[in-house]
Parts: C-alpha cells; sequence; structure tokens
C-alpha cells in the first residue's frame, strides 16, 4: 500500500467527540486497524498557547502513531484570543482527556500515554501531574491515568520561561508573573509537581531558539534530585529545531518511537 492510500485511510477512520459548547472543545480520535482494544496516545499540539495554532498540526505524528498500532486522541483547547489562558486553558486540556474514559471506542484505558509538544508539552507534562491534586482543583478527580508522558521542546518549567521570554506567552497564559500569582504557577508550572511517578521523556534541541533547552534541563534536574525516572534527550544541529520535533521523519521523532518501544515497568 503507498504511503498516500495510507494517510488517506488514517484520515478517514479519524472521529470527532465534543466535550463542550465551544468550537474548541473537541478532541478527534484515530484507530490502527485491528480490532482491540488499542494503547492511547493523547497529544497536545504547542504554538504559544494561542488560538492561530491548532491540533491539525499533530496530524503528522497522529498518523505514524497509528501506522505503529496506536490509537490517537488529538485535543484541542480554548487558547489565548478565543477565552482561553488561566484557568480555561488547564480545566478544558482536563475534560478533554477525561473524555476517554466515556466514549465507545475499542481503547485501551490501562494503557494511556500523553505526548505534547512546546506548550503542548507544559500541558501534557501537567496534565500528568493531575492526580497529585487536592480534590475540586481545576475539576473533577482525572477519570484517566497515563504509563508514561513525553514533552517534545517543552515548556516544562513555566516560571523558568516567564522570566526568559520577559513574560511573554507565558504571561498572556498565567494573567501575571509567579511572584504576583503564585497559587497559580503552584498548580500550572510542570515543575512544581516532579517527580512525576511515571517515566518521563523530553526530547530539546540544542539549538532551540523558540523554547530554550535550559527548561528541560532544569526540570530533568529537579525530577532527578526528587527520584524522578525522566530520560532528557539533546538533539544535536539543524534536527532540533523547534518544529523538526512535528516532522515525523525527523531524528526528534525517532527518539520519540524508540523510546515507545521500551516496556514500562508495573
Amino acid at each position: 500500500m503507498t504511503r498516500t492510500r495510507l494517510i488517506l485511510d488514517f484520515l478517514t477512520r479519524g472521529h470527532s467527540y465534543r466535550y463542550g459548547p465551544h468550537r474548541s472543545q473537541r478532541a478527534d480520535l484515530y484507530l490502527p486497524l485491528g480490532a482491540g482494544p488499542h494503547p492511547v496516545m493523547v497529544v497536545i499540539h504547542g504554538g504559544s498557547w494561542h488560538r492561530r495554532y491548532g491540533k491539525v498540526v499533530m496530524r503528522g505524528l497522529a498518523g505514524d502513531l497509528v501506522r505503529r498500532g496506536w490509537a490517537v486522541w488529538n485535543i484541542e483547547y480554548r487558547r489565548l484570543g478565543e477565552g482561553g489562558g488561566w484557568p480555561t486553558t488547564f480545566e478544558d486540556v482536563a475534560a478533554a482527556v477525561d473524555l476517554l474514559a466515556e466514549i465507545d471506542a475499542p481503547v485501551d484505558l490501562d494503557s494511556v500515554s500523553v505526548l505534547g509538544h512546546s506548550a503542548g508539552g507544559h500541558l501534557a507534562l501537567w496534565a500528568a501531574s493531575r492526580e497529585r491534586f487536592p480534590a475540586g482543583t481545576l475539576g473533577a478527580a482525572p477519570a484517566v491515568a497515563f504509563k508514561r508522558a513525553i514533552g517534545q521542546a517543552a515548556v516544562c518549567d513555566l516560571a523558568g520561561a516567564y522570566r526568559r521570554w520577559h513574560g511573554g506567552a507565558a504571561r498572556a497564559l498565567m494573567g501575571g508573573p509567579p511572584e504576583q500569582m503564585p497559587e497559580r504557577y503552584a498548580i500550572g508550572d510542570p515543575l512544581a509537581h516532579v517527580p512525576l511517578e511515571i517515566p518521563v521523556l523530553l526530547v530539546h534541541g540544542v539549538l532551540d531558539e523558540t523554547v530554550s533547552i535550559e527548561l528541560s534541563r532544569r526540570y530533568t534536574r529537579d525530577s532527578d534530585a526528587a527520584g524522578g525516572a525522566v530520560e532528557l534527550i539533546e538533539i544535536e544541529g539543524e534536527a532540533g529545531r523547534h518544529r523538526m520535533h512535528i516532522d515525523p521523519r525527523g531524528a526528534a521523532w525517532v527518539a520519540v518511537t524508540q523510546w515507545l518501544r521500551e516496556p514500562v515497568s508495573a
């Protein structure tokens, strides 16, 4: 079967689900061939948490995951410029993930992982930390537990990103600096929740000028110091540029797929 035919077949098997009335409160499910139940990858796109970027940018990776036997849950959420920000964006991501537990589809809810790129990497690591939140924090207790989490060029240190960007998109997302809103960052910053109790992979380009690799290095150091299981793979040269992470032909994605082949400890 040709690559074009594979892509067309993949796209026609997608089904869209809504978890709220807003046009961005939706998620697309793509299933591989076979009866299932299939392991699931929750996919979260980046783009500075802004509405000009959407889940379509993750379709290349989603298609490759489906080809490898994964069901893919590609979520959308309200972003800056359409009612997103604190706490809406976080609430939407939580609700989108939890909807997985309600849909009628051949998916294995005991084998769910989460992957995000850039700002989506921030949200992926954040979503993987929800189990430790106090009851009632940004909604109900999580209905889906993750087996592992992957951040591609992830904003995994939100306070650090605020300092590097002189506010920038981090200010827009959170509504202000960490010093003035410590309670928000205590919930919304992935670095505040290390170590996660699941394996974590960070893949980051050394030359990334959009999201500094120092954020992933800081997350890894802090997690290691707290006894976490984080692997950081640094991609050298042009192959590590920010947008190369969402190219299924690139070295950054090869690192992800190789890591996914490793068994998860019970």
